[in-house]
Protein backbone atom coordinates (compact mmCIF):
# COMPACT_ATOMS: atom_id res chain seq x y z
CA UNK A 1 0.00 0.00 0.00
CA UNK A 2 2.83 2.37 0.94
CA UNK A 3 4.69 1.53 -2.28
CA UNK A 4 1.62 2.29 -4.40
CA UNK A 5 1.11 5.59 -2.61
CA UNK A 6 4.77 6.47 -3.11
CA UNK A 7 4.63 5.58 -6.81
CA UNK A 8 1.53 7.77 -7.23
CA UNK A 9 3.20 10.72 -5.50
CA UNK A 10 6.32 10.30 -7.63
CA UNK A 11 4.18 10.15 -10.77
CA UNK A 12 2.34 13.36 -9.84
CA UNK A 13 5.61 15.15 -9.02
CA UNK A 14 7.20 14.01 -12.28
CA UNK A 15 4.24 15.13 -14.41
CA UNK A 16 3.06 18.08 -12.29
CA UNK A 17 3.31 20.47 -15.24
CA UNK A 18 0.93 18.30 -17.31
CA UNK A 19 -1.68 18.16 -14.53
CA UNK A 20 -1.31 21.91 -13.92
CA UNK A 21 -1.74 22.60 -17.63
CA UNK A 22 -4.96 20.57 -17.74
CA UNK A 23 -6.39 22.32 -14.68
CA UNK A 24 -5.58 25.75 -16.15
CA UNK A 25 -7.08 24.69 -19.50
CA UNK A 26 -10.30 23.59 -17.81
CA UNK A 27 -10.54 26.74 -15.67
CA UNK A 28 -9.95 28.87 -18.77
CA UNK A 29 -12.95 27.14 -20.34
CA UNK A 30 -15.04 27.90 -17.25
CA UNK A 31 -14.10 31.58 -17.42
CA UNK A 32 -14.88 31.75 -21.14
CA UNK A 33 -18.26 30.15 -20.49
CA UNK A 34 -19.11 32.79 -17.90
CA UNK A 35 -17.91 35.56 -20.23
CA UNK A 36 -20.13 34.26 -23.04
CA UNK A 37 -23.17 34.50 -20.76
CA UNK A 38 -22.40 38.12 -19.92
CA UNK A 39 -21.83 39.00 -23.59
CA UNK A 40 -25.14 37.55 -24.79
CA UNK A 41 -27.89 39.88 -25.96
CA UNK A 42 -31.30 40.16 -24.32
CA UNK A 43 -33.07 38.27 -27.13
CA UNK A 44 -30.59 35.38 -26.94
CA UNK A 45 -31.05 35.10 -23.19
CA UNK A 46 -34.82 35.13 -23.58
CA UNK A 47 -34.68 32.31 -26.12
CA UNK A 48 -32.51 30.19 -23.83
CA UNK A 49 -34.71 31.04 -20.85
CA UNK A 50 -37.71 29.74 -22.80
CA UNK A 51 -35.99 26.39 -23.40
CA UNK A 52 -34.92 26.29 -19.76
CA UNK A 53 -38.54 26.75 -18.66
CA UNK A 54 -39.63 23.94 -20.97
CA UNK A 55 -36.95 21.71 -19.50
CA UNK A 56 -38.17 22.49 -15.97
CA UNK A 57 -41.74 21.67 -17.02
CA UNK A 58 -40.67 18.29 -18.40
CA UNK A 59 -38.61 17.64 -15.28
CA UNK A 60 -41.59 18.14 -12.99
CA UNK A 61 -43.69 15.78 -15.11
CA UNK A 62 -41.18 12.95 -14.83
CA UNK A 63 -41.89 10.08 -12.49
CA UNK A 64 -39.47 8.67 -9.91
CA UNK A 65 -38.78 5.73 -12.22
CA UNK A 66 -36.85 8.14 -14.45
CA UNK A 67 -34.00 8.00 -11.91
CA UNK A 68 -32.76 4.72 -13.40
CA UNK A 69 -32.77 6.24 -16.86
CA UNK A 70 -30.78 9.23 -15.64
CA UNK A 71 -28.30 6.87 -13.98
CA UNK A 72 -27.75 4.81 -17.11
CA UNK A 73 -27.59 7.82 -19.44
CA UNK A 74 -25.11 9.57 -17.17
CA UNK A 75 -22.87 6.52 -16.77
CA UNK A 76 -22.90 5.78 -20.52
CA UNK A 77 -21.94 9.40 -21.22
CA UNK A 78 -19.00 9.15 -18.80
CA UNK A 79 -17.91 5.85 -20.38
CA UNK A 80 -17.93 7.38 -23.88
CA UNK A 81 -16.09 10.50 -22.74
CA UNK A 82 -13.38 8.62 -20.83
CA UNK A 83 -12.92 6.00 -23.57
CA UNK A 84 -12.57 8.78 -26.13
CA UNK A 85 -9.78 10.35 -24.06
CA UNK A 86 -8.20 6.89 -23.76
CA UNK A 87 -8.23 6.33 -27.53
CA UNK A 88 -6.94 9.83 -28.26
CA UNK A 89 -4.01 9.14 -25.95
CA UNK A 90 -3.18 6.02 -27.95
CA UNK A 91 -3.39 7.83 -31.28
CA UNK A 92 -0.81 10.54 -30.39
CA UNK A 93 -2.12 12.82 -33.16
CA UNK A 94 -5.35 13.14 -31.16
CA UNK A 95 -3.62 15.05 -28.36
CA UNK A 96 -4.97 18.46 -29.47
CA UNK A 97 -8.48 16.98 -29.32
CA UNK A 98 -7.86 16.07 -25.67
CA UNK A 99 -7.19 19.74 -24.98
CA UNK A 100 -10.32 20.73 -26.91
CA UNK A 101 -12.47 18.26 -24.96
CA UNK A 102 -11.32 19.50 -21.56
CA UNK A 103 -11.60 23.15 -22.55
CA UNK A 104 -15.11 22.50 -23.91
CA UNK A 105 -16.08 20.72 -20.69
CA UNK A 106 -15.03 23.77 -18.70
CA UNK A 107 -16.84 26.02 -21.17
CA UNK A 108 -20.09 24.06 -20.73
CA UNK A 109 -19.86 24.09 -16.93
CA UNK A 110 -19.07 27.81 -16.81
CA UNK A 111 -21.81 28.69 -19.27
CA UNK A 112 -24.45 26.50 -17.59
CA UNK A 113 -23.79 27.78 -14.07
CA UNK A 114 -23.38 31.36 -15.30
CA UNK A 115 -26.64 31.33 -17.23
CA UNK A 116 -28.69 29.75 -14.42
CA UNK A 117 -27.33 32.23 -11.88
CA UNK A 118 -27.86 35.09 -14.33
CA UNK A 119 -31.52 34.13 -14.80
CA UNK A 120 -32.47 33.02 -11.29
CA UNK A 121 -30.05 34.96 -9.10
CA UNK A 122 -29.69 33.36 -5.63
CA UNK A 123 -32.18 30.65 -6.54
CA UNK A 124 -30.00 29.85 -9.52
CA UNK A 125 -26.97 29.57 -7.23
CA UNK A 126 -28.89 27.13 -5.03
CA UNK A 127 -30.06 25.18 -8.08
CA UNK A 128 -26.50 24.95 -9.39
CA UNK A 129 -25.20 23.83 -6.01
CA UNK A 130 -27.73 21.00 -5.83
CA UNK A 131 -28.00 19.92 -9.46
CA UNK A 132 -24.56 20.57 -10.97
CA UNK A 133 -22.01 20.55 -8.16
CA UNK A 134 -22.49 17.05 -6.61
CA UNK A 135 -21.52 14.91 -9.62
CA UNK A 136 -19.02 17.44 -10.97
CA UNK A 137 -17.03 17.39 -7.74
CA UNK A 138 -16.14 13.82 -8.69
CA UNK A 139 -16.36 13.68 -12.47
CA UNK A 140 -14.30 16.81 -13.19
CA UNK A 141 -11.21 15.48 -11.34
CA UNK A 142 -11.75 12.19 -13.19
CA UNK A 143 -11.86 13.96 -16.56
CA UNK A 144 -8.79 16.02 -15.64
CA UNK A 145 -6.92 12.89 -14.59
CA UNK A 146 -8.00 11.06 -17.76
CA UNK A 147 -6.96 13.97 -19.97
CA UNK A 148 -3.63 14.31 -18.18
CA UNK A 149 -2.90 10.57 -18.45
CA UNK A 150 -3.85 10.68 -22.13
CA UNK A 151 -1.40 13.53 -22.70
CA UNK A 152 1.35 11.80 -20.68
CA UNK A 153 0.94 8.55 -22.61
CA UNK A 154 1.00 10.39 -25.95
CA UNK A 155 4.21 12.15 -24.94
CA UNK A 156 5.65 8.80 -23.83
CA UNK A 157 4.86 7.28 -27.23
CA UNK A 158 6.45 10.24 -28.99
CA UNK A 159 9.54 9.93 -26.83
CA UNK A 160 9.83 6.21 -27.63
CA UNK A 161 9.28 6.93 -31.32
CA UNK A 162 12.13 9.43 -31.56
CA UNK A 163 14.36 7.71 -29.02
CA UNK A 164 17.33 5.64 -30.04
CA UNK A 165 16.09 2.88 -27.76
CA UNK A 166 13.03 2.30 -29.95
CA UNK A 167 12.95 -1.42 -29.16
CA UNK A 168 12.07 -0.75 -25.54
CA UNK A 169 8.72 -2.41 -24.81
CA UNK A 170 5.62 -0.23 -24.56
CA UNK A 171 3.53 -3.05 -23.10
CA UNK A 172 4.12 -2.18 -19.44
CA UNK A 173 3.21 1.54 -19.79
CA UNK A 174 0.22 0.50 -21.90
CA UNK A 175 -0.95 -1.92 -19.20
CA UNK A 176 -0.66 0.74 -16.50
CA UNK A 177 -2.43 3.24 -18.77
CA UNK A 178 -5.35 0.87 -19.47
CA UNK A 179 -5.60 -0.22 -15.82
CA UNK A 180 -5.74 3.36 -14.58
CA UNK A 181 -8.51 4.21 -17.04
CA UNK A 182 -10.45 1.16 -15.84
CA UNK A 183 -10.27 2.55 -12.29
CA UNK A 184 -11.42 5.96 -13.52
CA UNK A 185 -14.40 4.31 -15.22
CA UNK A 186 -15.38 2.65 -11.94
CA UNK A 187 -15.20 5.95 -10.09
CA UNK A 188 -17.30 7.60 -12.78
CA UNK A 189 -20.16 5.32 -11.76
CA UNK A 190 -20.15 7.08 -8.36
CA UNK A 191 -20.59 10.40 -10.17
CA UNK A 192 -23.50 8.91 -12.12
CA UNK A 193 -25.10 7.73 -8.87
CA UNK A 194 -24.78 11.22 -7.39
CA UNK A 195 -26.32 12.76 -10.50
CA UNK A 196 -29.26 10.35 -10.53
CA UNK A 197 -30.11 10.14 -6.83
CA UNK A 198 -28.95 13.50 -5.44
CA UNK A 199 -28.51 16.08 -8.20
CA UNK A 200 -31.56 15.06 -10.23
CA UNK A 201 -33.82 14.82 -7.19
CA UNK A 202 -32.41 18.03 -5.71
CA UNK A 203 -33.12 19.83 -8.98
CA UNK A 204 -36.73 18.65 -8.91
CA UNK A 205 -37.16 19.89 -5.33
CA UNK A 206 -35.72 23.34 -6.09
CA UNK A 207 -37.66 23.72 -9.37
CA UNK A 208 -40.88 22.66 -7.68
CA UNK A 209 -40.28 25.23 -4.93
CA UNK A 210 -39.58 27.94 -7.54
CA UNK A 211 -42.77 27.16 -9.47
CA UNK A 212 -44.90 27.10 -6.32
CA UNK A 213 -43.52 30.50 -5.32
CA UNK A 214 -44.57 32.06 -8.63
Amino acid sequence: MYMKKQLMLNHIKEHATVYLFMVILFLTGVVFGAVIVNSMGFAQKQDLAFYLDRFFDQLLQQENSETKTVLMDSFLYHIKYILLLFILGLSVIGLPLVWVLLFTKGLVVGFTVGFIVNQLSWNGLLLSALSIAPQNLIIIPIYLAAGSLSMIFSLTLLHRLFSRNIRQSILRPLGVYAGTFAVLLMFSFIAALLEAFIAHQGMKVVVKALYSAL
